[in-house]
């Protein structure tokens, strides 16, 4: 049987709408997993959100000192922010952790030797190998140490007069447990002074205080970093900073500004609108009192669990009202999960609402949602789909209510 008139308009038009809408958009978050590096990694703040406008909308100092009207560094206008929260000397910014890698790498010891452990051969998402950027980076690797254990005399054994750099990695996105054991970064910063050499430490994710206080497990922190002496340390903007993504470089101002005449810099640097989201990101830590309120990954990191159960409850029903007989909506326990390289190993209790449709099945009802206006991604678990309060944001429920209502009871269902 053909299609009618009105079925081919309704076809027609959905194609249209398709084509017009931007490729780049704002999706609802019920995952669960807080820094979803296909998501875009870390919700920005209200601050941040705001900075970004004002910047966008016109003209702005990025280069430029008002006092004097002389050119100046772009990392100015974050430099002071780091010195007051981490203790730092000076600061370069590039695009993410990656380009602050090789920037350290290239500019600290080029034709030169690093040296690493073995347990800290590090490999991200994309293809990101601790190996294979030193190589990049025109360096040579000395491995040292094993796997699970990598001792200082190890270190002291490696360093020749080719030596340039000892490299410290945090094992951000694994850990290796039991039988292991790495030497303190204080004293590798201690042996590598004795050598005249710089130590270095890739710190990853980020942290700029104490998890503790959220009830999260002990990660390294950049102060911590800094005041065991690293000459150099470098970890993302995107990640537990919660900021835009960035690679930020911290330490002896000597270094730095060696990174700031090397090649490397101008192709990585950031652009006014990273500026502008960071700035803005790195003020709200003055006052760290107020982080839950206004800072929006620590507010998901934090979020306490009655408060999720008490959300996913109000989500279930509302549900329950739109979808009807056609669907079950049930309570469950679940873990939310950190993500982008953070806490590996560590998991957060949530609540989550699980929707099993009568006609459709979870993939694709996931499917649908995530082709929705706006669309929305949950996790498919035992053919239902799983949704994830604790990383839906304020304002966003009803709007995986409206999107569940259309596609399991139909058009003007969501009321």
């Amino acid at each position: 049987m053909e299609d009618s008139a009105d079925a081919i308009a309704l076809r027609a038009a959905a194609v249209l709408r398709a084509r017009l809408a931007p490729s780049l958009r704002r999706c609802v978050n019920a995952t669960g997993v807080i820094l979803h590096t296909g998501l875009g990694r870390a919700p920005l703040s209200w601050a941040a959100q705001q900075a970004l406008s004002e910047v966008a909308a016109g003209y702005s100092n990025v280069q430029a000192d008002l006092g004097s009207g002389e050119r100046m560094p772009r990392e100015a206008h974050v430099e002071q922010l780091l010195r007051e929260i981490t203790g730092a000397e000076a600061t370069v910014v590039v695009n993410n952790n990656a380009a602050a890698t090789v920037l350290v790498l290239n500019t600290l010891a080029a034709s030169r030797q690093v040296i690493v452990s073995r347990g800290e051969m590090v490999e991200i998402g994309g293809a990101f190998r601790i190996p294979d950027i030193i190589a990049l980076s025109g360096c040579r690797l000395a491995e040292v140490g094993c796997t699970n254990r990598t001792h200082l005399r190890d270190y002291h054994r490696a360093i020749s007069p080719d030596t340039a750099l000892l490299l410290a990695v945090h094992q951000s996105n694994y850990r290796i447990t039991g039988f292991a054991s790495q030497p303190a970064l204080a004293d590798l910063v201690a042996l590598a002074h004795e050598h005249d050499l710089p130590c270095a430490h890739d710190l990853g994710s980020g942290a700029l205080l104490d998890l503790a206080q959220f009830g999260l497990p002990h990660e390294p922190s950049v102060p911590d970093s800094l005041a065991a002496g690293a000459d150099v340390v470098f970890f993302s903007g995107d990640k537990l900073l919660g900021g835009p993504q960035c690679g930020i470089i911290l330490g002896k101002p000597a270094l730095l500004d060696d990174m700031r005449s090397n090649s490397f810099y101008r192709t990585f640097r950031v652009d006014k609108l990273t500026l502008a989201a960071l700035e803005a990101t790195l003020r709200l830590f003055r006052d760290t009192s107020t982080l839950t309120d206004q800072h929006q990954v620590m507010r998901l990191l934090a979020a306490p669990l009655d408060a999720i159960r008490a959300r996913a409850e109000a989500l279930a029903g509302r549900l329950h009202e739109v979808c009807g007989d056609q669907a079950a909506v049930t309570l469950s326990p679940g873990e939310s999960e950190i993500g982008g390289g953070s806490l590996a190993g560590h998991s957060l209790l949530t609540w989550v609402v699980v929707v099993r449709s009568q006609r459709i099945s979870a993939g694709e009802l996931a499917s649908r949602l995530r082709l929705g206006d706006p669309p929305v991604f949950t996790r498919v678990h035992e053919d239902a789909a799983v949704i994830d309060p604790r990383t839906v944001l304020p304002g966003e429920d009803e709007l995986i209510v409206s999107a569940l209502g259309r596609i399991i009871a139909g058009p003007g269902s969501a009321t």
